[in-house]
């Protein structure tokens, strides 16, 4: 059952910022909440921005876990470089986190960014025949 309002899925809003967060995990990277933010033209902080951000963050990652992906939201990232508490509350209520614990939350966090840059991974151009001979 779906604990987000419908009205984010497949809205603009929630394109932009999964298509933020699939180029992050591309490269190997992250983006910051100010930076999905910056994308979506809300405040660069305060409780709307949060808000905001974090409802479509919930539906990409229902939607992601529906569809047997690891948490994309891993991508997300405050400006420390770690992702909010609403990651793991979502990946709590995703049955995906059992723990409280805050190393126990970061090895998930660690595991989860790993699991998306592999499976968003960019794939390796290999030559082909014509284009080996041609060197």
């Amino acid at each position: 059952m779906s604990r987000i309002d419908d009205k984010y899925r497949s809205s603009k809003e929630y394109l932009l910022v999964y298509s933020e967060l699939i180029n992050a995990a591309r490269y190997r990277g992250t983006v910051t909440y100010q930076e999905m933010a910056q994308v979506l033209g809300l405040p660069l902080s305060g409780s709307h921005m949060a808000n905001q951000i974090g409802k479509v963050l919930g539906a990409i990652s229902e939607d992601e876990h529906a569809l047997g992906r690891p948490m994309l939201s891993a991508m997300a990232v405050r400006v420390t470089g770690i992702p909010g508490d609403g990651f793991y509350t979502m990946a709590r209520d995703l049955g995906r986190l059992t723990s409280d614990d805050k190393t126990e939350q970061r090895r998930f966090w660690e595991e989860q960014s790993q699991a998306v840059y592999e499976t968003w991974a960019r794939p390796l151009h290999e030559p082909s025949a014509g284009e080996r001979t041609r060197e």
